[in-house]
């Protein structure tokens, strides 16, 4: 009977070591990365002047486009886990992505962008950064709470009008889009930073935007021996198709 007793203890103390060695591999180690930050692709070589269709040439650029496949956005914030100095970026992402834009104008006056809305699910949101020994979707559960999804499911940016210089045909431009962020039901002013091109037939949209969870009544997420920055990145690559 005793020797049993020995060898559980021992058993025991072997798993809580196991346990340790996970614990110290997640919160104390390097072995820690983030995906970069979404930005264009390569466009497709069917946007070249010479190939792209007429419907979405320079010249054929006004009309209505409608958010299609391929879109992503999603958040980065920053985590510090207890006894160490170095903070880890949290990323998430979801292609659960919706909305459009009405375009106006020529090559040459440039075009005007009106009736901007993007709207992005939060429910689907699942983390793509990685801790060697850790399941960091464990994190989504937690964000989903804070974030109050079943009640707000949604973010939503909306701008009545952007400028943008052309032309646009075979080269990117940077915009800037003052609009309103609306997260958890409160509805701040923002400015987003973009680039745009032509990707094929469609626009491929790219860019971010810092914010503040406590402005919108969102407590930071809470764990053990990890604290999360209140300051956030908004990042998004929308791609867009005409009609």
């Amino acid at each position: 009977m005793r020797q049993r007793l020995w060898f559980a203890g021992i058993a025991a103390v072997a798993l809580v070591a196991l346990g340790g060695a996970g614990i110290y591999v997640y919160f104390f180690s390097g072995l820690r990365s983030s995906p970069t930050a979404l930005g264009l692709s390569t466009p497709s070589p069917a946007a070249s002047p010479s190939t792209t269709p007429a419907s979405t040439s320079s010249t054929g650029l006004s009309g209505q486009w409608t958010v299609t496949t391929g879109s992503l956005a999603g958040y980065r914030v920053k985590e510090l886990f207890v006894g160490v100095s170095a903070k880890h970026e949290a990323v998430a992402r979801t292609s659960t992505v919706s909305g459009g834009l009405g375009i106006a104008g020529d090559a040459t006056a440039g075009y005007q962008v009106s009736a901007i809305t993007i709207t992005v699910g939060l429910g689907d949101l699942h983390s793509v950064d990685s801790v060697v020994g850790r399941n960091v979707t464990n994190r989504d559960g937690i964000v989903e709470r804070q974030l109050d999804v079943s009640q707000f499911p949604n973010a939503t940016f909306t701008a009545p009008a952007a400028s943008v210089p052309g032309p646009v045909t075979g080269q990117q431009v940077t915009i800037k889009v003052p609009g309103k962020l609306t997260i958890h039901g409160v509805t701040k002013d923002v400015t987003v930073t973009a680039k745009a091109q032509m990707n094929g037939d469609r626009i491929e949209i790219a860019g971010s935007v810092t914010a503040n969870m406590s402005d919108f009544g969102v407590s930071p997420p809470f764990a053990p021996f990890v604290t999360v920055d209140s300051a956030i990145t908004i990042e998004f690559d929308l791609f867009l198709a005409k009609g």
